[in-house]
């Protein structure tokens, strides 16, 4: 598999949440970089175009878009 990634992500284990048009759904957040992070989902899920990630324990908010998608893991690029 070519790495197409821009940075190296880093794993992490933390809980997060997925937050658009005033509503919230949990989320593990599997791994981390500057630019993106793979999430879990406990079950499928239609998220819009945008949405914003939140990592209440560190402070982290920040809008993403989702870029690839296998069964509960969605791959997330940060949008500046």
């Amino acid at each position: 598999m070519i790495e197409k990634r821009a940075t190296q992500r880093h794993r992490v284990f933390k809980g997060g949440k997925i937050i658009f048009e005033n509503s919230g759904i949990a989320c593990t957040v599997r791994n981390m970089s500057s630019s993106g992070a793979a999430i879990d989902l406990e079950g499928p899920v239609t998220l819009p175009q945008s949405f914003t990630l939140s990592i209440a324990r560190d402070n982290f908010v920040q809008n993403c878009r989702a870029v690839w998608r296998s069964d509960r893991r969605i791959g997330l690029a940060f949008v500046q």
